[in-house]
């Protein structure tokens, strides 16, 4: 949870102009090209606790021609009332919400309205969340710090029928996952010995007490934590303690 809340504290702290200032402005297209109606927009839901993120969102997806934002809300609960009464055709879902996180809100919308169509757009970006979005039935998974013009592009891909990812996923991961071959969440993959190494870094551990606990070599642990870390899609120690502890606080 602490790898997300401070991504999350760091966009929120940015400045609602830079946040506006998603892509350039763009004309959108008149609702009728000589007599002839287009299509109609792209109906938007945008879920998200922080206003000042559901209010630049709402500002870049209007200024595309062929979408518009028929809803904005706070958390899960009102995401799924929202979704059953404004009917949209793609939601935006964060992940970490009040009273029902994005995961839940996901799966209750799907079972309530199986034809919905949702991307996740979260800080988070490890294998683990990627995991458990795609498995609890979204469409897509965009992280923030993703340009616009990727969330565009992603908005257009899912309602075209097709999944997307940011280009920084892991691609073996996400085909092993989308074949079945991949049955259980990173977290869940992990074996008894590595579990053990994973407990004792959290702990606070250096890899000499680890190999002294364990009765193992200082190599074998590092070799057993760099394992994690490419288990797990992160990048340090530092980053492999926040999943940890993020794990035990979201259930799966």
């Amino acid at each position: 949870m602490l790898m997300c809340v401070r991504a999350r504290l760091q966009l929120k702290c940015l400045p609602y102009y830079l946040l506006a200032r998603l892509v350039r402005p763009k004309d959108r297209e008149h609702d009728f090209v000589n007599g002839v109606g287009t299509l109609p927009p792209i109906k938007i839901l945008v879920v998200d606790d922080h206003g000042i993120v559901r209010e630049a969102l709402t500002i870049l997806i209007e200024r595309q021609s062929g979408m518009t934002v028929v809803g904005s809300v706070a958390n899960g609960a009102d995401a799924v009332s929202a979704a059953l009464h404004l009917e949209p055709d793609l939601i935006l879902m964060d992940l970490v919400l009040r009273d029902m996180n994005g995961l839940d809100a996901t799966r209750r919308i799907l079972t309530l309205r199986p034809t919905s169509r949702i991307i996740v757009l979260s800080a988070c970006r490890t294998t683990e969340h990627v995991y458990r979005a795609l498995r609890a039935g979204a469409r897509g998974y965009v992280v923030k710090e993703a340009p616009a013009a990727e969330l565009v592009k992603a908005i257009s891909t899912v309602m075209s029928g097709e999944r997307f990812l940011s280009p920084g996923i892991t691609p073996l991961f996400v085909d092993h996952l989308l074949s079945g071959a991949l049955t259980k969440s990173p977290m869940e993959s992990l074996s008894a010995r590595e579990r053990q190494v994973l407990q004792r870094i959290v702990a606070g551990a250096s890899s000499a007490d680890i190999a002294a606990h364990l009765c193992l070599s200082r190599k074998t642990v590092d070799t057993y934590r760099g394992r994690l870390m490419t288990k797990l899609g992160v990048g340090n120690r530092s980053a492999l303690i926040r999943l940890a502890v993020e794990h035990e606080m979201m259930a799966l």
